[in-house]
């Protein structure tokens, strides 16, 4: 259950948007094309960097090969 306080955070919600006029945005606009072109490489950089780090923490490493070709089912670390 939500607290009070953002109960009626939530109920006056709708009246602050009723009371902002269209178009009285400041500092909204276009951005400009290297500003944009920055972020869109800085987005595409740190997403690389996740993907890199998260097939480095699931791939397999410094597991035991199996020599003998058997599949140990009940046996943690072997198979």
């Amino acid at each position: 259950m939500l607290p009070p306080g953002n109960i009626l955070l939530l109920l006056l919600l709708p009246v602050a948007a009723a009371q902002v006029t269209p178009g009285s945005y400041s500092g909204c606009g276009p951005l400009p094309l290297p500003l944009l072109a920055g972020l869109v490489a800085a987005d595409a950089v740190v997403s690389l960097l996740i993907v890199v780090v998260v097939f480095m923490c699931v791939s397999p490493r410094g597991r035991p090969t199996q020599e003998d070709g058997k599949v140990y089912i009940n046996m943690p670390g072997r198979g």
